[in-house]
């Protein structure tokens, strides 16, 4: 979801890209993929994906390879990545807090809001990372597998 004037997608958007650059990544485990050609299949821009990417990178995710022959690859194998890494990774606003906190008023009883939306937000955020640690990338690619063998 973008903002009025803000053409940057939010975390979730972000982590939705990130999980299907993953994914494309790890069909091309014996060599590295350009990111137009990820754009492509995701149809999204690629400019938007080296960001992503770039992002990935620095968490130690994907590694790049520069030059002509230049693209992406997996740091390593998808049964090592869970969704929590990712999510931390793509992790560039938290809506959810700062939606609460952004509704709340500078007065006392605001001030006391922003304390309680601080602790369930806190509360929520750890709840979400237990549940993405449980899952890896190799799990979404045999989820996509099965999805695709029914739809056949």
């Amino acid at each position: 979801m973008t903002t009025p004037g803000n053409q940057h997608p939010s975390t979730p958007k972000r982590l939705g890209y990130a999980l299907q650059t993953l994914i494309l990544l790890s069909r091309h485990q014996d060599g590295v993929c350009p990111s137009c050609n990820m754009a492509e299949s995701i149809e999204s821009q690629a400019a938007l994906l080296r960001r992503i990417l770039a992002r990935l990178a620095s968490h130690g995710l994907v590694e790049a390879k520069e030059g002509r022959d230049g693209g992406y690859r997996l740091a390593k194998p998808p049964e090592a990545i869970t969704i929590a890494d990712v999510y931390v990774a793509m992790q560039v606003e938290e809506p959810l807090t700062r939606g609460l906190i952004d509704s709340t008023s500078s007065g006392m009883f605001g001030q006391e809001m922003q304390a309680v939306f601080a602790g369930l937000t806190e509360d929520l955020e750890r709840r979400l990372l237990d549940g993405l640690r449980r899952q890896t990338v190799a799990d979404l690619i045999r989820s996509l597998e099965c999805h695709t063998r029914a739809a056949r």
